[in-house]
């Protein structure tokens, strides 16, 4: 057996976590706006700096006219359960799901919503469901980016356009980081720690307009907390969308976001980072090809993912654990391990905070902790 020598260059960033993220480069803490800190979020620079978050989203991601945006509690997952359970209910649902979080969402729907006209269509891991199968007069559940299959949506054709349902998208791992076709989407999540590295806690909700009828004329027949009431009285509550938030927002969290949409407009806006994860990606794609022991989760290419980048290799349950443990304790790659419903592997992060030469560092790294391990 050929040894393979230990490398010399290490990445200058090893935060190769899939959320958090990695924040981005040249990023400092004392460079943030801190005027809004001591004050009330209902203050003028506390709704403004709100605002803000809301009209700067929607400018770089080029959102169609009359969409709303709007910050929200708990992440996106918050985001996402406040959709569910103030929209769905007038129609079937269709759920797609083929990782951890997919799943999260029909059991959501199954289990808690207790909805009876919900179907199924589920894929294993590195798969997609079959999207010939999808019914539009439904109301359409699924993620655009498995975040912990390494899976994606390749892009929008299979969306009818003059479909009667909404469709709900969980995008948490792919806005600013893939094309989204917005026409496309009625409901969309994100949430700031992700693909731009913010902080935790905060959700992002976009709404087309026909998703905003639908909360304007469908009561569900439940109780919704506080926290998932959108609409009162047959109105959305624009509030939400104009800075008065529902719940008490952390303001240095917001002060941060804001940080991460001037850097993604002052490189150049969106595609500039969309093109930095597929450079990202294309390092390992080249990696891949070079090493038979290595291969991606995703079984067909077009769909491999550009950020939460998954990672199959020919090793045993104890090796793979070992190779994770050899790179953190040499301070390579920090959190890398896949997720922990996933088939073992890894997940290396791959959005536009991280920078190419770092992952091109961190290939040698892994090629000498898999000989490592394993001989």
């Amino acid at each position: 057996m050929t040894v393979v020598a230990k490398p010399s260059i290490k990445p200058a960033n090893p935060n190769f976590a899939s959320g958090p993220c990695s924040k981005r480069p040249g990023y400092d803490v004392n460079n943030l706006d801190l005027s809004t800190l001591g004050r009330s979020h209902r203050s003028s620079i506390g709704k403004a700096a709100l605002e803000l978050a809301c009209v700067k989203t929607a400018a770089l991601l080029g959102l169609p006219e009359g969409y709303r945006v709007g910050v929200v509690p708990a992440s996106d997952t918050g985001a996402m359960e406040m959709v569910l359970w103030s929209m769905l209910g007038l129609r079937p649902v269709d759920v797609l799901h083929w990782e951890s979080f997919g799943s999260e969402w029909h059991n959501d729907i199954t289990t808690q919503l207790k909805l009876e006209n919900a179907r199924s269509l589920k894929a294993e891991y590195g798969q997609l469901p079959n999207f010939d199968e999808v019914n539009f007069d439904h109301d359409v559940i699924f993620t655009w980016n498995g975040t912990t299959s390494g899976v994606k949506v390749p892009n929008g054709d299979w969306i009818k356009d003059d479909r009667s349902g909404l469709t709900i998208c969980d995008a948490t791992s792919a806005v600013f980081a893939m094309d989204m076709p917005w026409e496309k989407l009625d409901v969309a999540t994100f949430s700031w720690q992700k693909v731009l590295g913010g902080e935790g806690a905060h959700g992002m909700l976009i709404l087309s307009p026909r998703a905003v009828e639908r909360l304007e004329t469908f009561i569900p027949d439940r109780p919704l907390p506080k926290l998932f009431r959108l609409a009162k009285n047959g109105k959305l509550i624009e509030g939400i969308f104009k800075g008065a938030t529902i719940n008490t927002p952390s303001m240095l969290a917001v002060a941060d976001y804001l940080d991460a949409l001037n850097w993604v407009e002052n490189m150049g806006g969106v595609n500039v980072a969309i093109q930095k994860s597929m450079d990202n990606l294309n390092v390992i794609k080249e990696f891949v090809a070079q090493n038979h022991w290595i291969d991606f989760l995703a079984k067909d290419p077009a769909t491999i993912s550009n950020t939460g980048v998954c990672l199959a290799l020919k090793a045993n349950k104890g090796q793979v654990k070992a190779l994770v443990k050899l790179l953190d304790v040499e301070g390579v790659a920090f959190d890398i391990t896949s997720y922990r419903d996933a088939p073992d592997g890894l997940r290396i992060w791959c959005g536009a905070t991280v920078e190419e030469q770092d992952v091109k560092a961190l290939m040698p790294w892994l090629k000498w902790a898999y000989e490592e391990v394993t001989r």
